[in-house]
């Protein structure tokens, strides 16, 4: 079985949108009435990004937020599925449990933030923390979702076949359910990187929602520019690299040619 080619022309697509936006950027920054430290030319930034690279100042918060992101990623991931699993086999618990995780979902993670602060401290295990809640419910779900998708004439068949529960699980369950858990890892590797930057902005000394902080409090509004750019280069990179699993893990579902 071969594997799809990338399209060319989305790619060139992507790389004409980026260019257009940073065009009308220089544009705006350039010709219009806004001062420098309101909206600074692409250019600027471009330096100011190049300067906190080179002095070690950007890689070094870069390096603190995905670390929390990482962290609060696995810990989410690992929480959601193996609770989603558990509801998903017993519908009297998830009866129990769904007001409790629904009200839950319900308070602002930016609330909750200041508690875990409180409790935990500024350092980096309350952004994991936040950040493993924000990711958590997704996973959840797509994991309740997944393992109810399981047709029953499948599970009748592992069944008459005197399949164990563990042979059920990695044999049926697991391949049945891969769609949704991997599209609600998609989702949450994006949402891991806003929990651990709300976090930061809360109250930490280092990440780059702290350089943020910092950019905004000196008027350095190049480098709160810099900083965001990171960020999107971060999530983007965790949902391509989730978006490639997905494509590895799920090669037995495309149709042969």
């Amino acid at each position: 079985m071969r594997a799809r080619r990338p399209d060319p022309r989305r790619f060139l697509t992507s790389i004409l949108a980026v260019v257009t936006a940073l065009l009308v950027w220089q544009a705006v920054s350039a010709w219009g009435t806004l001062p420098a430290f309101l909206l600074p030319t692409p250019a600027a930034v471009g330096a100011r990004l190049v300067d906190a690279a080179r002095d070690g100042l950007l890689v070094r918060h870069t390096l603190a937020t995905l670390s929390e992101v990482i962290a609060g990623l696995s810990i989410g991931v690992a929480c959601g599925t193996a609770l989603g699993y558990g509801l998903a086999k017993s519908p009297r618990a998830e009866r129990l449990l769904s007001p409790y995780i629904v009200a839950s979902q319900a308070i602002p993670v930016v609330a909750i933030a200041p508690l875990l602060i409180i409790w935990f401290g500024p350092g980096r295990t309350s952004k994991v923390l936040i950040s493993a809640l924000i990711v958590f419910f997704p996973i959840l779900i797509s994991t309740i979702a997944g393992i109810r998708s399981v047709p029953d004439d499948l599970r009748d068949l592992m069944r008459s076949l005197r399949a164990t529960r563990r042979q059920t699980f990695w044999l049926l369950e697991v391949p049945a359910a891969s769609p949704f858990l991997l599209g609600g890892f998609k989702i949450g590797s994006t949402l891991a990187v806003i929990g651990a930057v709300v976090g930061e902005f809360v109250g930490a000394d280092e990440g780059l929602g702290f350089l943020i902080s910092l950019g905004r409090g000196l008027y350095d509004t190049a480098l709160v520019f810099a900083a965001l750019l990171v960020l999107v280069a971060l999530a983007l990179s965790l949902y391509g690299l989730a978006s490639g699993l997905e494509r590895w893990a799920l090669t037995w579902r495309r149709p042969p040619r």
